[in-house]
């Protein structure tokens, strides 16, 4: 019994640390965005992007935050993820008339074509993201 526990306790750390990177911290797959990247990773992009506007001092957006990673994980190449930090990027924030947040955009062939204000509960974000791709 000691043994298998012993091989269970491995298995959860193994599969916990598929996320860390080399240095023991966990990856994320969604992007950080700002000025000098937006254009070639949104407008640019074939894939459908949603864009998080957040920031660090909003208790909204980090409880959003980790809904996002799983959002990510669960969708793969169905849509990419990103992240735009008010407080570092106002011009953008200004280009979109970001006025609350959390603020999603929604982006499909470089074409901002949905956008959501506020915190929502996973499954009704990836009924939203599913029904825009």
């Amino acid at each position: 019994i000691k043994i298998r526990t012993q091989i269970q306790y491995c298995l959860i750390m193994n599969f916990q640390n598929l996320y860390l990177d080399s240095k023991g911290e966990k990856m994320s797959k969604i992007m950080n965005l700002d000025e000098k990247n937006f254009e070639s990773e949104v407008i640019q992009s074939n894939e459908p992007c949603l864009v998080d506007f957040w920031a660090e001092w909003c208790g909204p957006c980090k409880t959003l935050g980790p809904i996002l990673e799983e959002i990510s994980n669960d969708m793969g190449s169905k849509v990419k993820i990103a992240k735009v930090n008010l407080d570092i990027s106002q011009d953008l924030a200004m280009k979109f008339s970001i006025r609350s947040i959390p603020t999603m955009l929604f982006f499909k062939d470089g074409e901002l074509v949905d956008t959501k204000v506020g915190l929502l509960p996973k499954n009704e974000l990836i009924d939203w993201i599913e029904s825009l791709i």
